[in-house]
């Protein structure tokens, strides 16, 4: 399977992703880049998103972009900073790009951004298999 479609393959198989609302903006091997808006069912107790949605977000464009490349990849380690706090109706963008693979590791970086303004900030790591995604 061609690797800038995998990420599409995932989304349509990922039901948290669509109930997040997440939509791939851009899709490339090595890069994916994803949209979503912050609703009020995504508040917490503060009326602030809860620091799992950007994390989430992050998560799939992390999870969506270590596959690009035709393999099974798993995450092993992920880590994110909350720069800024969100609200209802605030649009963001997550961009990840591999910083750097191998045979068996994938090293990952998201930008979590809010317009220009950078929100959060996402690494992770992955475990590549040996196994194929397929049509």
């Amino acid at each position: 399977m061609k690797g800038e479609l995998i990420p599409h393959k995932m989304l349509r198989q990922d039901t948290f992703s669509q109930w997040l609302g997440i939509k791939i903006l851009e899709s490339e091997i090595g890069r994916v880049k994803l949209g979503m808006t912050i609703e009020k069912k995504m508040l917490n107790s503060m009326g602030f998103a809860h620091g799992g949605i950007s994390y989430s977000l992050a998560d799939s464009a992390f999870g969506f972009t270590s596959n690009t490349h035709g393999k099974y990849a798993v995450s092993i380690e992920t880590s994110i900073n909350h720069i800024e706090s969100l609200k209802e109706g605030d649009e963001l963008i997550a961009e990840c790009v591999i910083e750097k693979v191998n045979t068996k590791l994938g090293f990952n970086i998201v930008e979590v951004k809010r317009g220009e303004e950078l929100v959060a900030l996402f690494k992770g790591v992955v475990y590549r298999t040996q196994k194929d995604w397929e049509e």
